[in-house]
């Protein structure tokens, strides 16, 4: 009877402890992955600020001003005169 009460309680103990590193593994793995998604976060937003500002570079790359004004200064192109334009109709 008293092996029976003693095996018990060993395997309780073996329990515990199992149960105990468990928790502890858990936890270290929450911290770690809560670190990971931190930085993600971080990186997300990094690279938010980077899209805003290749977008806004677009934009002024692409105004109809600054097309005109290399296409006039670089190229050398002009606006044909009114008499050399000709509209084609279908």
């Amino acid at each position: 009877m008293k092996r029976i009460g003693a095996a018990i309680v060993l395997l309780l103990l073996i329990a515990v402890i199992a149960s105990a590193l468990g928790v502890v593994y858990a936890r270290e793995q929450n911290r770690r992955l809560f670190v990971d998604y931190t930085q993600q976060q971080k990186e997300r937003d990094e690279l938010n600020v980077e899209f805003s500002r290749l977008e806004l570079e677009q934009a002024t790359w692409a105004e109809t001003n600054r097309i005109d004004q290399i296409a006039r200064g670089q190229l050398g192109m002009i606006a044909p005169a009114p008499a050399a334009t000709v509209v084609v109709k279908r």
